[in-house]
């Protein structure tokens, strides 16, 4: 056998040996780098696993159908626990929510202008402000705009569109036109992932326009994020971290992913 022969022939036992392993141990691997690492690189666990990148994307594309992970170019994230649907996410981290929903609240200045986003964390928000605040509140949800009709000093504008019923908000072309027309001191965001490299992201891409349409009709933004939130990725990107004044957060200062934003520049607001 020539030289080259026994190189394709060593080369095809390699990727047979790792995919045998694999056939049983690959999908806990992969799901353990990412709870380990925050994050899968094909190339390296191809080279880890003596196999194909083609072999490790069809893996992670597997575990991206059943809801496992977030897959990126190049790899995979952890995917983000808050894409359920509007109810479900309410029973998800309400503690959190609310330790961020006040230091959120804190923001708003009598007298200013605030657009608040749609989201459960948004709507601890709405909670959070005193009962006789005097701002205008400018929103896309019908469900804040209903959480805020008890605060008399409160002027709201509901920001009119299609209904984006999974996440009780509108979106689409009329809205993103409605916001052109709004401007306020402070825009609090919510999304979905929250990833040192993928940015701040969401699951739909309407709603991602929307949001971005908003953020750039404020003086600042601050992303709500919740820590189930912090290290994972969504489909969609909203906006980079230079898009953005500061994250609010309830996850532990000293986590990974926090330090390495705050190294980045990124300004840190710590719900306790």
């Amino acid at each position: 056998m020539s030289v080259m022969g026994r190189y394709h022939t060593c080369r095809i036992m390699q990727e047979q040996e790792g995919m045998y392993m694999l056939a049983a141990e690959r999908r806990d691997h992969l799901l353990g780098l990412l709870a380990r690492e925050g994050k899968v690189v094909a190339k390296d666990v191809a080279a880890e696993l003596r196999i194909s990148e083609d072999s490790v994307r069809r893996d992670l594309r597997d575990l991206a159908a059943e809801g496992l992970c977030q897959r990126v170019y190049g790899g995979a994230l952890p995917v983000s626990p808050a894409v359920a649907d509007y109810a479900a996410r309410q029973a998800v981290a309400p503690d959190g929510k609310r330790r961020v929903a006040a230091v959120a609240a804190g923001l708003v200045r009598p007298g200013g202008a605030l657009i608040l986003d749609g989201g459960t964390t948004a709507l601890a928000v709405a909670r959070a402000l005193p009962q006789d605040l005097d701002c205008t509140v400018i929103t896309h949800s019908p469900t804040i705009a209903a959480a805020l009709l008890e605060h008399p000093r409160a002027e709201l504008f509901l920001l009119g569109g299609r209904v984006f019923k999974h996440s009780a908000v509108t979106c689409g072309a009329a809205a993103v036109e409605a916001a052109q027309n709004v401007s306020a001191d402070l825009f609090l965001l919510g999304v979905t992932g929250v990833h040192p490299e993928a940015g701040l992201t969401t699951g739909d891409a309407e709603e991602a326009a929307m949001k971005r349409a908003l953020a750039a009709r404020a003086a600042d933004t601050y992303v709500l994020a919740s820590s189930e939130k912090i290290g994972t990725a969504s489909r969609f990107r909203v906006l980079p971290w230079e898009g953005v004044s500061g994250l609010i957060t309830d996850a532990d200062p000293r986590d990974a992913v926090v330090e390495q934003l705050r190294a980045t520049g990124v300004e840190i607001l710590t719900a306790g």
